[in-house]
């Protein structure tokens, strides 16, 4: 099968087509032909060396695709040949054809075209465990989202908004506070012209924010820990902004409040299986209903992964990059 290869960590140039053996469906597995794949900030990381995918996992870049399942695995029941799906994967998403746990697989959600099915697995998964099942966040309750117009923070903005809390977010420029505000956000923080703590208490009367999703770490963490209200919870699933940095428990201990830090693709299978059932039963229903949609800024053929590289990493993009791998048949 074609897939896309790293066969040395370096810049975007460092994405090699080529032909690599097709993956070998394990017990458990479904095979997808896969039809797009989505492009992460981890693809970036792995690429350059820094992210390596768990042991036992495929080496291939791509940690989420949507495709039709051409073969299944010993002990699968619920799923058909034929049956379009999307998919949570530990890696092996910048290919023809990758194997995914049962459990990691998701049904296109109803209204949703296969291909734009593959900006929806990791943004969904990474939204519902960290805002949600891990933070908790309640109706009416704020929501600062930093990167509110990356893929991630376009999902969160939109699930946030359906919980009924009010979503702050940051980001760089008008257009893409602007994009921000079209899907439900209330507060818009530029942040190379403001100060989101001064910002974010002016608007919420001194409150503060009950729940930050932070994709920047360590330089945003004393600013973050500052403006965490009373019971206040940070989840840090980034590192853009480096990795190490002083925090004051002080702080913490006073706000009641807690810094969580996760990641999504090193958990443990029937972890993961965890989340994708959540998504399935909370936020498929909102995408089937059109409340909630997948925010695509631009795909490219598979070949020109390179590219589609250089555009995240240049961040002028909102909301999610596709490859298009394969096609549907007629």
């Amino acid at each position: 099968m074609r897939a896309i290869t790293i066969p040395e960590p370096g810049e975007a140039d460092a994405l090699v087509p080529a032909d690599v053996p097709a993956p070998q469906v394990r017990p458990g597995e479904v095979l997808i032909d896969v039809v797009a794949a989505g492009v992460n900030r981890a693809d970036v990381m792995q690429r350059k060396g820094f992210y390596p995918p768990p042991p036992g996992e495929s080496e291939l870049p791509g940690l989420e695709v949507s495709g039709i399942i051409s073969r299944l695995g010993e002990g699968v029941e619920d799923w058909q040949v034929g049956d379009q799906v999307c998919a949570l994967l530990a890696g092996g998403g910048y290919a023809e054809q990758v194997a995914v746990p049962v459990g990691q697989v998701l049904p296109v959600p109803e209204g949703v075209a296969v291909a734009d099915a593959a900006a929806l697995p990791e943004v969904a998964c990474t939204v519902w465990s960290n805002v949600f099942l891990t933070a908790n966040l309640q109706p009416g309750e704020v929501l600062l989202v930093h990167g509110g117009s990356s893929g991630i923070g376009t999902m969160a903005i939109q699930l946030g908004r359906e919980v009924g809390a009010h979503v702050v977010v940051t980001a760089g420029s008008q257009d893409k506070l602007a994009a921000c505000a079209k899907l439900g956000a209330e507060v818009l923080v530029n942040y190379r012209e403001e100060d989101f703590v001064e910002r974010v208490r002016t608007a919420t009367d001194g409150h503060g924010a009950d729940v930050i999703l932070d994709v920047v770490g360590a330089k945003y963490l004393d600013r973050n820990t500052d403006l965490l209200a009373d019971n206040g919870r940070l989840v840090v699933i980034g590192l853009q902004g480096g990795a190490k940095a002083e925090l004051d428990l002080r702080r913490l201990l006073a706000k009641r409040a807690a810094v969580i830090a996760t990641s999504l693709r090193a958990r443990p299978a029937a972890e993961k299986a965890t989340i994708v059932a959540a998504v399935r039963e909370h936020v498929w229903p909102l995408v089937a209903s059109g409340r909630v949609t997948p925010i695509i800024h631009r795909r490219f053929p598979l070949e020109q992964a390179a590219e589609a590289h250089r555009l995240i990493e240049g961040s002028s993009h909102i909301g999610k990059i596709l490859l298009d791998v394969g096609r549907m048949e007629a």
